[in-house]
């Protein structure tokens, strides 16, 4: 049996209970701040798969590669970072969404690239990423892209 005290506070903790944020609305807000504070990210990927048609039907490979990017001027509240590469550096897209962060980079020749960093870590405080190249020409040349490809690895947050 509740006593009178008691019984008179409990509306007030029912509506405390109502506005307070759930436990997973404050690990986002944790998440999103981590990841919105990014300025700069090395990133390392080892294994690729790429994918063709042959005579009409899809098809895969997985391969072991050695791929390094760099996004520097990261601004998530602006929505843009620079990315640093093989042929130096490409403005790109910016994206924050909750558990992940987005890169991403439409070309004047068509191609789409995008890389999306995980809050999940792989190892040593790394957050696995993924990036992923659209683009298709019907030849091939060795060490261009020239069909679609998705990288996997990791990266870290330089300070």
């Amino acid at each position: 049996m509740l006593t009178r005290t008691a019984l008179r506070m409990l509306p007030a903790l029912v509506c405390l209970l109502l506005f307070l944020p759930a436990p997973q609305a404050l690990a986002q807000r944790t998440v999103e701040y981590r990841l919105a504070k990014v300025k700069s990210l090395k990133c390392a990927f080892s294994l690729y798969a790429t994918g063709t048609w042959k005579e009409a039907e899809p098809q895969a490979e997985l391969k072991p590669v050695k791929l390094a990017l760099q996004f520097n001027d990261i601004d998530t509240d602006e929505g843009t970072a620079q990315a640093i590469g093989m042929f130096g550096p490409t403005h790109m897209i910016a994206r924050l969404a909750v558990w992940s962060l987005h890169f991403m980079e439409i070309s004047s020749s068509g191609t789409l690239n995008i890389t999306t960093i995980f809050d999940k870590e792989t190892r040593n405080g790394r957050l696995k990423a993924v990036h992923t190249r659209h683009e298709y020409t019907d030849v091939s040349l060795p060490g261009f892209t020239s069909r679609p490809e998705q990288y996997y690895g990791d990266c870290e947050i330089v300070h």
